[in-house]
């Protein structure tokens, strides 16, 4: 998540609002932080105030001192500790928004680039107060975790109050499926009746072992059996498949193997991965350069949309792509961890590609190069 750092007054426990330049009447502004350049003193009815004035006067009212509000917007929602940290936890003009549903997981993979925790408070409350704060036109939200499926029936309370605060807003929710091998916590799911909903699950292998391997738990027939359970309720499917050197081989047989066991799969996404957390401990039994991969997921993304199958290529970079493939690139990083290397200046492609996560500026293909021209529409 983007974060500010700032130096904060009177604030003693976490302050949790919708940014505001002012814009709202005096009515509605209690769960509103308002943000000003060069105010002299508090304005009411605010949750807290964030300025650069550093002669700002307010003997007892919350309020944060930055260097610029220039990254701020209008909708924001962020938190102002009182370390002086301003962390946003949703960002108006962002297409990557997501409810961190818990930090605690059953799987350990061994490229995780968060790694679980054991213990935690529970994140419910305070994400039902975000969902109240998230304007009314944001397209999607994505629950994630850790593995959000740990909650409990805490999970379909945050789908029943996003449809309730949201109704036009989608939803994804990436799980290991595992608890889904549970028919009836997937019946649990469908009764939501949620209209734009879809689970995304990971799937590293067509060998059980493999999977199990990366995964760090014996899961593989519950995850497939959460799939099955998913589909008999007509849930949408999305599976993920993060590339590396432990899974790049197989990459034609497991589409295969998707092929005949999963047809009703809504996508298929192989995913470059994120070189932090567990990936970067384990980075040197992970790392391939993915241009080297090229041939097995050229002939595995081919394979599925032959068959009428839709693959997806998230976080890969167009210039190392085969051109017959760059078509089914997706722009995928959150914009908080996305950036372009200076190998990328001058490249007419870049408004179209990826990029590249922060974390993977320094371990990133030999191949990036800038395209000066492209000789086909890469639109499939």
């Amino acid at each position: 998540m983007k974060q500010i750092q700032g130096t904060s007054y009177n604030i003693e426990d976490d302050i949790v609002g919708r940014i505001t330049f002012g814009k709202r009447n005096l009515f509605g502004r209690s769960n509103d932080i308002l943000v000003c350049k060069d105010s002299d003193k508090p304005a009411f009815g605010y949750l807290a105030t964030i300025t650069e004035k550093t002669t700002f006067s307010a003997k007892d009212k919350p309020y944060c001192v930055v260097n610029s509000v220039e990254n701020f917007n209008e909708g924001d929602v962020a938190v102002i500790n009182k370390k002086g940290e301003i962390i946003f936890v949703y960002e108006i003009n962002s297409n990557h928004n997501a409810l961190m549903a818990t930090e605690r997981c059953n799987h350990r993979c061994i490229m995780c680039p968060q790694p679980p925790i054991l213990q935690e408070k529970d994140k419910t409350p305070f994400n039902l107060q975000l969902i109240s704060l998230f304007d009314k036109n944001t397209q999607e939200i994505g629950i994630t975790g850790g593995e959000p499926t740990l909650i409990g029936d805490n999970l379909f309370t945050l789908i029943r109050h996003i449809k309730k605060e949201l109704p036009q807003t989608a939803i994804s929710i990436l799980s290991n499926g595992v608890k889904f091998a549970d028919k009836e916590f997937a019946m649990k799911l469908a009764k939501c009746r949620h209209q734009d909903l879809q689970i995304d699950i990971p799937l590293f292998s067509d060998i059980a072992e493999e999977h199990n391997r990366i995964v760090g738990a014996k899961t593989f027939y519950k995850t497939v059996q959460g799939l099955y359970n998913l589909a008999l309720f007509r849930q949408r499917i999305g599976l993920r498949i993060v590339v590396h050197k432990q899974t790049y081989k197989r990459l034609p047989q497991f589409a295969d193997f998707i092929y005949h066991n999963f047809p009703f799969v809504a996508q298929v996404a192989f995913m470059q991965m994120e070189t932090t957390g567990l990936a970067k401990e384990n980075f040197e039994n992970l790392w391939i350069d993915p241009y080297d991969y090229n041939n097995e997921l050229r002939e595995a993304v081919l394979l599925l949309a032959d068959r009428g199958m839709k693959p997806y290529i998230y976080n890969a970079q167009l210039c190392v792509l085969p051109e017959d493939i760059r078509c089914y690139a997706q722009r995928s990083i959150s914009d908080w961890k996305d950036i372009y290397i200076e190998e990328c200046d001058g490249c007419v492609l870049k408004g179209q590609c990826a990029g590249f996560f922060e974390s993977n500026r320094q371990a990133h293909s030999s191949h990036i190069k800038k395209i000066e021209h492209i000789s086909s529409d890469i639109s499939c």
